[in-house]
This record gives structure tokens, sequence and C-alpha cells, in this order.
């Protein structure tokens, strides 16, 4: 496990089947240059067409993994509506909607979540103050949703990722905080592939050996020519 890394007693306790993948990414360039981006809005376009394999139910929520973290967030406290970052990818695969650029970072992981059917979250490794943790909430840990100018804190026992100054995602990866999200300039990153039973760790263990690649072939580092 990375030594800025760490999964608490309190998230084994409620999941002990779960695995974690994690990789870390230092001196790197997440500047949206206009032929990084393209690259990364193909394979963004190609790991939505993959991901329909994920989708073979008539109905969304009769599909495996949509049933499978359903579940998982029956076990925890968690906000109306709080729902798995790959149900909410997936979910906009069966309405036809696109997917667009954010940055190469978030592109590639987002990629990722799409083909394999995994959960994906990234973060800023310099804005995480000493170690981030996955675990479970006290209850009023301070958080602020991207896209939100108001703190909306954590809920007593909801599984959460959080350092000393408060929560980073909530619900696993359902809300992410402004305070270390990816951003342009981003030079290191701590990525994070989630699974919560046995199949879904094979798949996790094969998409994190897969995230290396396009990280070496789309992002250059710093100083790189």
């Amino acid at each position: 496990m990375d030594s800025k890394f760490k999964v608490d007693n309190s998230f084994w306790d409620i999941f002990p089947e779960a695995s974690i993948s994690v990789l870390t990414i230092k001196g790197i360039d997440n500047k949206d240059q206009s032929a990084v981006i393209t690259r990364t809005q193909e394979l963004l376009n190609s790991s939505a067409i993959k991901s329909e394999k994920h989708l073979t139910e008539d109905t969304f929520s009769s599909n495996a993994i949509i049933q499978d973290w359903r579940q998982a967030f029956t076990k925890f406290k968690k906000k109306k509506g709080a729902r798995s970052s790959i149900e909410a990818l997936l979910k906009r695969v069966s309405q036809g909607q696109k997917f667009n650029s954010i940055n190469p970072l978030v592109d590639i992981y987002n990629s990722i979540s799409l083909e394999y059917g995994v959960p994906c979250g990234g973060e800023d490794l310099n804005k995480i103050s000493d170690i981030m943790h996955l675990g479970t909430a006290n209850g009023g840990e301070a958080f602020r949703p991207l896209g939100s100018d108001k703190d909306d804190p954590a809920l007593p026992g909801e599984v959460i990722y959080y350092d000393n100054e408060g929560a980073i995602c909530r619900s696993f990866n359902w809300r992410e905080a402004q305070r270390t999200m990816l951003t342009e300039n981003t030079t290191d990153a701590i990525m994070v592939i989630e699974a919560i039973n046995e199949e879904q760790q094979i798949i996790s263990e094969q998409s994190h050996t897969r995230i290396k690649i396009p990280y070496s072939k789309y992002i250059r580092h710093r100083g790189a020519n």
C-alpha cells in the first residue's frame, strides 16, 4: 500500500472482501495540450463503446455491476441519492450521452473505469494533508464538493476518503472535494481503483495494470520535450 494512503480497520469491518488498488504518479504535466486532449478524448470515446458490455440487461438497475454497488451502499450511512461513481458513468452510457474531456488525468481514469466497469478516482497528492485515509466518518468532517460554495460535511458512519483537513471523497468516490481535485496544475497524483468482492478484485487487478499504459503514453513528465 502507498505510504500516502491507508485503509482504516473501520472500512475492513464493513467490506472484508474489498480491494483498493493504488497508483502514485509524480512529476507529470497535466495541462490540456491540444494533441494530448485529442488522444484522451479518443480514449474516452473508445472506452464508452467498450463499456456497453457491462450493460447486458434491459433494465439498467438489473445489471450486475449496478446491483453489486447498490448493495454495497446499503451497508453505510449516506446522503439520499448517493451512488457509486461507476453507476453514474454507465448511466450516461445507457442514455447515449457523450463524454467530454476534462483534463488528461481525469480522462484516463474515467476511460479505465468505463472499460473495466470499476470505480476509479484520483486526487492531487500535493493538496492532501499528511496521509489520505479510507474509512468511516465520525460525522462533521469538512467537505466542499465540486461546483459548490457551501460546506456539506460527512455523515457519521459514511464511507469516506479523508485527511487531516476533512473529507476528500464521500460515499467512496460518489462526490469529490474541490480542495484535492485534479487540475491542469497537478504534478503529483494518487489514483485509486475500488472493488468490493472477489470477482471485482480480479477485474481491478487487470485495470490497475492497464491504467499504467495510458499514463505513460498520453501524459508527459515535466521538463520532457
